[in-house]
C-alpha cells in the first residue's frame, strides 16, 4: 500500500481501536488513590482524541552503519531491545520548534532520528506477516541520550538506563493513522543540526523491519494497546548543545523541530 499525505486530514477512521481501552484484570470503577498521576498521550492527527501511552520500547543498533559505528557487527547481532518511561514523551506540533532542556550530568548530548510506530492491538507471539495489522499509527520520534553516561556504564557492564531513560528524552510528533499513510517500509529519513545534515538514509535500510521488531518484542512480552516502538536510528549520530536546532524529517510525515536550551 503507498503512503499518501495525511498532514491536512480531518478522518476519525479507526479511532475506536482506543476508546475503552482497559488494563486486564483492573476493575476501572470507582478507583480511588491518594494523588492524582498525569497520564501521558500523544496528539492524533485529524481528531480530538489523543493516543494513551502504555510503554516505550526501543530497538537499539537496527542500521548497519549506525550498528558499526556504535561498534558493532550487524551480521551477526539478533534485535535487543530497552524500554524509556512513558513521561520521557515531549510532544511537539508539526510546523513548530520546542524547546527541550539539555538534561543533567552529561557533556555528550546525541540526537537519533527514528520513526515510530503506535500499536492500538496486542498480544504475544505475533507472526510477522500480520504484526502491521497492530499498528494504529505513526510519527516521527528522537531518542536523545547521554551518550557519555551510556558507553561508561556500558563499559562497567551496568545497565544503562540514565543514558537513554531520562525526562523528555523521547521527542516526538503528532501521530498520523495507519490506515490513511500506510506502512512505512521505505523512504528519506534524515535530521539537520542548524541546517547542516548529519544522518540521512533510507527506511528499507533497517535490518529488522516494523513488522519483525513486533513479532520480536511479542516473543519477550505481551504486547498491549497504548505500546509504541521507536524503529532505529541511521548512522551518524552525533552530539548538540544548547541554543543548536535539530530538524527531522520522514517521507510522508511532517518535520519534527526541537531546539536545545
Amino acid at each position: 500500500m503507498q503512503r499518501r499525505s495525511v498532514i491536512h486530514t480531518t478522518s476519525t477512521l479507526a479511532l475506536g481501536a482506543l476508546t475503552g481501552c482497559a488494563l486486564p484484570g483492573v476493575a476501572q470503577t470507582d478507583i480511588k488513590t491518594p494523588f492524582a498521576v498525569a497520564t501521558t498521550t500523544v496528539p492524533i492527527v485529524g481528531s480530538t482524541l489523543v493516543f494513551p501511552v502504555r510503554r516505550i520500547y526501543c530497538i537499539g543498533r537496527n542500521y548497519a552503519a549506525h550498528a558499526r559505528e556504535m561498534g558493532s557487527d550487524p551480521t551477526r547481532e539478533p534485535p535487543f531491545f530497552f524500554q524509556k518511561p512513558t513521561d520521557a514523551i515531549q510532544n511537539v506540533a508539526p510546523g513548530s520548534v520546542a524547546n527541550h532542556p539539555y538534561p543533567s550530568l552529561t557533556k555528550n548530548y546525541h540526537y537519533e532520528v527514528e520513526l515510530v510506530a503506535a500499536l492500538s492491538k496486542g498480544g504475544r507471539n505475533i507472526p510477522i506477516s500480520t504484526a502491521l495489522d497492530h499498528v494504529y499509527a505513526y510519527a516521527v520520534g528522537l531518542d536523545m541520550t547521554r551518550r557519555d553516561l551510556q558507553r561508561a556504564l556500558g563499559d562497567e557492564k551496568k545497565p544503562w538506563e540514565i543514558g537513554k531513560s531520562f525526562d523528555r528524552s523521547a521527542p516526538i510528533g503528532p501521530l498520523h493513522l495507519a490506515s490513511l499513510t500506510g506502512p512505512f517500509m521505505q523512504g528519506g529519513i534524515w535530521l539537520k543540526v542548524n541546517g547542516v545534515l548529519k544522518q540521512n538514509a533510507n527506511l528499507n535500510q533497517m535490518i529488522w523491519s516494523v513488522a519483525e521488531q513486533i513479532a520480536k518484542l511479542s516473543e519477550a512480552f505481551e504486547l498491549m494497546p497504548g505500546d509504541i516502538i521507536y524503529s532505529g536510528t541511521p548512522e551518524n549520530v552525533g552530539p548538540v548543545v544548547r541554543g543548536d536546532v535539530i530538524d527531522c524529517h520522514i517521507d510522508g510525515l511532517p518535520n519534527l523541530g526541537i531546539k536545545i536550551v
